[in-house]
């Protein structure tokens, strides 16, 4: 039997319970197609950071290096200053267990509402590969004479030909074995940001003439959001840099549905990846099980299409889309008709 180790980090909020249930359904999910799940908890989060005063212990990455995947809950504590479990757990694992790509399926579900009039499951049904290492979040940058009158702050983009090829590569296969409209558009904004998007577009179109069956396509950044509410049809997969990533896959979390709905996987194609519900914490809705699970069970249908447990991931899949389609009255919390633990039940049922 095959057996994969994945580290579960609840982290802070409702995340233990949206964690809980993504557990119950995978482990649902390894029963029925005959493999094991081995999971390892972690508590890192907010709790830890507030009763130690450490956001990670000693040798926590080259730990989570022994693992073939992680599954996140959420990570962000009213109780402490928004920066430092941003930075010191999500951005320090993407970086050091170089996640390089953020992968973030935009899909609209029947019996889903989404605010764009008129559009339905055909026309919402389109993939966001943002590169995850690089550009502004790498924190290059500083200040000068900070707390002054004459403060500068510069905060610097950087873009590697490496890190921006890997990106492309990695976009233009996937379009390839998505296998839907063959067109990956590159998000971007070469009109203004003439030399980051310079790389990019000269990357994009060197890197495309390997992939002949794909159709190559560019808008910038601002054209893609008014073309994400106006048009979404027209997109198959849409490439860019970690910025405009961030944003746009916001934009599609709501087109789709809202946060209560949206997964996506930090991917390492060669090394340990992580899968999360992208929304945040929550934690007004912590411990009163009304918190919508089911962005944490789309994140694990993710992990095992990762892990190559396929089948599997599309069963998860097409479970929550009748859960969608015929059960809950709404994915916000405490109006699903239905509690926390409840959905969980009704996705495991319909597996």
């Amino acid at each position: 039997m095959k057996s994969y180790k994945i580290a579960v980090i609840p982290g802070d909020g409702a995340g233990p319970e949206m964690v809980r249930e993504g557990v119950k359904v995978l482990e649902a999910a390894a029963r029925k197609f005959g493999f094991k799940l081995e999971f390892t908890a972690f508590d890192y989060g907010g709790d830890r950071y507030l009763r130690t005063g450490e956001v990670l212990p000693e040798g926590a990455i080259e730990g989570l290096k022994q693992f073939q995947a992680i599954f996140l809950g959420a990570i962000g504590h009213p109780g402490v200053k928004p920066g430092i479990l941003e930075k010191g757990i999500l951005l320090k694992m993407r970086f050091e267990l170089d996640q390089y790509i953020n992968l973030r399926p935009v899909k609209l579900y029947a019996g889903v509402e989404t605010p764009l009039k008129d559009k339905g499951p055909d026309d919402i049904d389109f993939v966001v590969v943002r590169e995850n290492t690089e550009g502004l979040y790498t924190g290059s940058g500083g200040f000068l004479k900070k707390g002054t009158p004459h403060e500068i702050a510069v905060q610097e983009s950087i873009n590697t030909r490496m890190g921006v090829e890997r990106c492309l590569r990695y976009a233009f296969q996937y379009c390839r074995e998505r296998s839907r409209k063959k067109t990956l558009t590159l998000c971007g904004k070469t009109n203004v940001l003439t030399y980051a998007f310079d790389l990019w577009e000269r990357a994009f179109h060197e890197v495309g003439a390997e992939y002949p069956d794909i159709n190559r396509e560019y808008a910038h950044v601002d054209a893609i959001c008014m073309w994400m509410v106006k048009n979404p049809e027209q997109f198959d997969v849409i490439v860019t840099d970690n910025m405009f990533g961030d944003i746009i896959t916001d934009l599609g979390a709501m087109i789709q549905g809202g946060m209560g709905i949206a997964a996506g996987g930090n991917i390492n194609p060669g090394g340990t990846s992580m899968f999360e519900p992208i929304g945040g914490s929550a934690p007004k809705y912590t411990g009163k099980n009304i918190i919508n699970p089911l962005a944490s069970i789309c994140a694990g249908s993710m992990m095992l299409k990762h892990l190559g447990e396929e089948e599997a991931s599309a069963v998860m899949e097409k479970a929550v889309m009748a859960v969608c389609a015929h059960n809950i009255k709404s994915l916000s919390a405490g109006r699903m008709g239905y509690s926390t633990s409840e959905v969980g039940d009704l996705v495991v049922s319909c597996l």
